[in-house]
Order: C-alpha cells, then sequence, then structure tokens
C-alpha cells in the first residue's frame, strides 16, 4: 500500500512537472492573436480594427501585423506568413487589446501607504507617512514578502513597465529588481540617493555620500546582470536608472556625482521629483540660490537629458519649460497625487503644446490608485477642470475661447490622448518608443486583453456585446468599431482590474485574471 502511495506521489509529481514544462515551452512558441486591436497612432487618433492579426515570434516581437482578417482568412495568412502551426490565441466578442500600460513613476516601498496621510501636503507627509514607512525596508525579509505582492498586484493592474523608485536600501533595492525580474515586468529600478537632512530631526537619510555613491554603482552591475545574455545587459526587461530622490534631499556634492556618472554611461535613465509643491519650490530657491530655477538646478549638475524622467512639474516658469524641451526631458503627469496632496493641477496641454514628452505615473503612495486607470480617470477630470479655470472658458464648447484648432491648452484631454498618454507617451518618456508603447513591426509585444464582457465581474461597465456579436456582414464593420470605441472609453472611466484579463510583456503571458485561473490549473 505504501508503495503504490509512493508510485502515485511520483507519477503526480511528474504530471506537475510536465505540465510545468509545457507551460513554459508555450512562453517560447510562435504565437499568433486574432481580434480586436486598438493601438495608438498621434496625441489626436488611434486606429480600431475588430479583426486584427498579431504574430508574436519566440523572443515576443510582432513579426507581423494584419488587419481586417476574417477568422475564415486566418490560416491562410500565418502559411503566407510562414507560421502554419503557430499557437493561435482568438479573442471572444468583448475582448479587445491594447498596449500595456507604462508607469512613469511609482514608489514602490510605499504601496502598503496607499490612501493614508492625504490631510498632508507634500513636504509633511514625507516627514510624518513616507520616511518613517520606507525605513522598514531595512528589514530585508519585509522588503522580499512586500515587493513580492506589490509587483504582482502592479502587473495585474495592468503595468507593463514601471519606473520604481525603491528606498535607500541598498539590499532592499537589490530584492526589489529580482523581484521584478522574477515576475517579468519590464522596468527601471532605482535606490533613492539622500545625502542631506532638511530637518534636523529627520532620521531617514544617508550619513556618507561615497557609500550612497559606490552602492549605487553597485546595484547599476547587479541589475545589468540580471539578465541571461551579455549583449542584453543594457536592454534587459530590467534596468537601473539614477534616483537623486528630489534637490532637497541630495547635497551638490551628491548631484554632481550623479551627473558625472549619467555623462559616462549614455544608457542609464535618471528620475526626480521637479516642481511638485509650491512650499518644495520656495525651499529649492532657499538652498540653491545661485540657481536660476529648480529645473535649472538639475540642468546644472548635468541630470537634465533626454533620458531624464520629471515627476509632476506642476509649478514650472516659463524659462523652466524651454528649458526641459531644450534638453528633451520628459515629463511624469501625476493628477492623482497632485490632487491628493493638494499639490496643483499640472498644465499638461501648455507641455503638449510645446512638444515635451509627457507620459502619466501613479506616484504611489501620494497617488491612491495603483492602477493605471485611476490615473487616466485623474488626468481626464484635472484636464476639465485646469480648463474651467481659463479666463476665457466657453461653458457650451467645453474649452478656452479663442485656442488653435489642434491646441491641447486649456481644453479637455480626448480619449485618443489619454490612451497615448499612458502608453507611447510613456515610451517617450522613458525613451523605449522605439520598442513599446504601440503595436508595430520589431517592436515588442507588451500589451493587455481587456474584457468588458459581464463575465469580468465588473457591474460598472454596461458592454452590450450582443449587440456587438450580431453585426456580421462587412457592412457592419462601421458599427463594430464605434462599440469598440465606446468600449475604450467605458473601460478607461468605469474599467478596473477585473477587466483586465491577460497582461503580456516580451511576448510572455504574466499576469491579469486569466494568469491566476491558469496557474491554479496547473498546480491542482
Amino acid at each position: 500500500m505504501e508503495a503504490n502511495k509512493a508510485i502515485t506521489s511520483r507519477l503526480h509529481l511528474h504530471l506537475k512537472q510536465h505540465l510545468s514544462m509545457a507551460s513554459e515551452t508555450s512562453k517560447h512558441a510562435f504565437h499568433v492573436f486574432h481580434g480586436a486591436v486598438i493601438n495608438p497612432m498621434s496625441l489626436k487618433t488611434y486606429s480600431v480594427s475588430p479583426h486584427s492579426a498579431l504574430g508574436i515570434d519566440a523572443a515576443g516581437h510582432i513579426c507581423w501585423f494584419e488587419e481586417d482578417v476574417e477568422r475564415h482568412a486566418l490560416h491562410a495568412i500565418m502559411a503566407q506568413k510562414g507560421c502554419p502551426n503557430a499557437t493561435v490565441v482568438h479573442l471572444k466578442d468583448g475582448q479587445f487589446i491594447i498596449p500595456g500600460f507604462i508607469d512613469t513613476h511609482i514608489h514602490a516601498p510605499q504601496v502598503p501607504d496607499m490612501g493614508t496621510g492625504g490631510q498632508y501636503v507634500l513636504l509633511d507627509w514625507l516627514k510624518k507617512i513616507v520616511f518613517p514607512s520606507e525605513s522598514k525596508y531595512e528589514d530585508t525579509d519585509f522588503a522580499k514578502k512586500t515587493y513580492n505582492s506589490v509587483i504582482r498586484r502592479t502587473i495585474d493592474c495592468g503595468t507593463t513597465t514601471a519606473c520604481y523608485f525603491g528606498s535607500l536600501h541598498f539590499e532592499a533595492t537589490k530584492i526589489l529588481a529580482k523581484v521584478v525580474h522574477d515576475h517579468g515586468q519590464r522596468a527601471f529600478v532605482g535606490k533613492c540617493n539622500m545625502d542631506r537632512k532638511d530637518d534636523p530631526e529627520q532620521t531617514y537619510f544617508e550619513d556618507s555620500t561615497e557609500d550612497s555613491l559606490n552602492e549605487t554603482k553597485e546595484l547599476i552591475s547587479y541589475i545589468r546582470g540580471l539578465s541571461k545574455h551579455s549583449h542584453d545587459k543594457h536592454n534587459g526587461l530590467v534596468q537601473p536608472i539614477l534616483t537623486p530622490r528630489f534637490a532637497l534631499s541630495c547635497t551638490k556634492k551628491m548631484l554632481r556625482a550623479l551627473g558625472d556618472i549619467a555623462e559616462k554611461d549614455e544608457d542609464l535613465r535618471i528620475q526626480t521629483h521637479l516642481a511638485e509643491n509650491t512650499g518644495e519650490v520656495d525651499k529649492v530657491a532657499e538652498v540653491y540660490p545661485e540657481r536660476d530655477s529648480y529645473t535649472d538646478v538639475y540642468d546644472h549638475f548635468g541630470l537634465l537629458t533626454k533620458k531624464t524622467i520629471l515627476a509632476h512639474a506642476v509649478h514650472l516658469k516659463k524659462d523652466e519649460i524651454d528649458l526641459i524641451k531644450k534638453r528633451d526631458a520628459g515629463i511624469s503627469h501625476c493628477p492623482s497625487s497632485n490632487f491628493n496632496l493638494n499639490s496643483g493641477i499640472a498644465p499638461v496641454g501648455v507641455y503638449l503644446d510645446k512638444g515635451i514628452k509627457v507620459g502619466l505615473g501613479t506616484d504611489v503612495s501620494g497617488g491612491y490608485h495603483l492602477s493605471m486607470l485611476g490615473v487616466i480617470q485623474n488626468a481626464n477630470i484635472g484636464a476639465k477642470v485646469y480648463a474651467m479655470q481659463a479666463p476665457t472658458y466657453d461653458r457650451y464648447s467645453l474649452k478656452a475661447a479663442h485656442n488653435p484648432e489642434n491646441s491641447f491648452s486649456n481644453q479637455p484631454l480626448s480619449i485618443a490622448t489619454l490612451l497615448y498618454l499612458a502608453t507611447m507617451g510613456g515610451a517617450e518618456v522613458c525613451d523605449l518608443a522605439h520598442q513599446i508603447g504601440s503595436f508595430a513591426v520589431r517592436k515588442s509585444f507588451d500589451a493587455l486583453v481587456v474584457d468588458v464582457r459581464d463575465e469580468a465581474g465588473n457591474i460598472g461597465i454596461w458592454a452590450r456585446v450582443e449587440d456587438y456579436s450580431s453585426h456580421h456582414s462587412h457592412h457592419d464593420l462601421k458599427k463594430k468599431k464605434e462599440m469598440l470605441e465606446v468600449w475604450l472609453e467605458k473601460f478607461f472611466l468605469c474599467g478596473d482590474d477585473r477587466n483586465i484579463s491577460r497582461v503580456y510583456v516580451q511576448g510572455q503571458f504574466v499576469g491579469g485574471r486569466e494568469f491566476h485561473h491558469h496557474h491554479r490549473s496547473v498546480q491542482s
């Protein structure tokens, strides 16, 4: 009897290992996705195709992209493309694919604090909520447990690429980078540099500039070493990013040294905060009286480049906007946090009219949404509120009068613009527009399968999928496109993680509602 039990146990284990290996193998097979695809084209437009086919190779790149491919014609197209035996993923009516969300500003250690501290403004919030909380990450066991949950949640919310601020702790930030890598998310990970005390009572800071810089250099090497192949070290899914927290947390010696590192390593991105709060702006002027502006502080030390991500940018002067454009730096618009901490409303339309790169950021835990959908919703509201405050606002046209026809200033952001900011805009800010942010041949397949059917479980979305399914003729194609446009808007304004069925990064199935069902079935 015991021998039989042992044999049965070994067979069960072998079966689980076989299923797991089959699952892993399927990750690297050629795949074809067939169904509705929505693709950002510009700040003003996006394409909608109810019957698209996307060919994804074993490395996770888009090999071909065809629109208007009826199901009966799919295998002929696959044969023509040289992949007749590819695994086909058929989307159901009520599902569509969009590029993955790119969160250009998020503090990984602050996720447990979401939804707290809204009674404070920025500098008080840092002292009373953030710094005490981030101090806990000195405990590496706490960091490992917390970061595993954090990354799993961000992926399931549809974030395929994230720019993570870690804490000031070297070991904890190594753990963060490893967890991101193991989960298969694309990300930039940085350890905060904080060698300046802004308050005599502050205990959360680094007492050695040299140690902080040495740890930063070691972290860069560690993260690049996570890539399996040497030629991917500067292009792997997880990349290092220089992270001077903000001008008030760094000495001039620190900023100068980080600028020197950036100058010698052109692949390094830089992330920091800029002009989030008026009190912060005034304080920076006191600490750096020799500089023309807050933005000039970063520029002076070589930290304002085409690979710099500037979070917030709520309170900028005209010369600062001009300087950011001149250096081709990008802005991470964080409306949820800007509202929550009473910081203000960033004039995003002004930046877009200027041609500055703009993406969206959750800025957890200043922001209380882990999902980029919440940021999209607040960006939508923020632009409308900003427009209503314009002296020439017309309450009938819902925008400022006498605006140039193609202007973004002082008017609401369209769904096309919101889609672009959450995807291609973020890719531009991260200097990854050649690789992600939209669907095109040779780009990486970072994507979300969105599900607005009742089966998704979100009663807030009324999709009427049966009406979509009833349109079968070619003449009904226009009606299907119109319904998909409505579904995109409903997903943006009423959706949540339940509507994200699948998450793909570099062609690999890494998250979403179906991911957990799939893994439970493999493990059972």
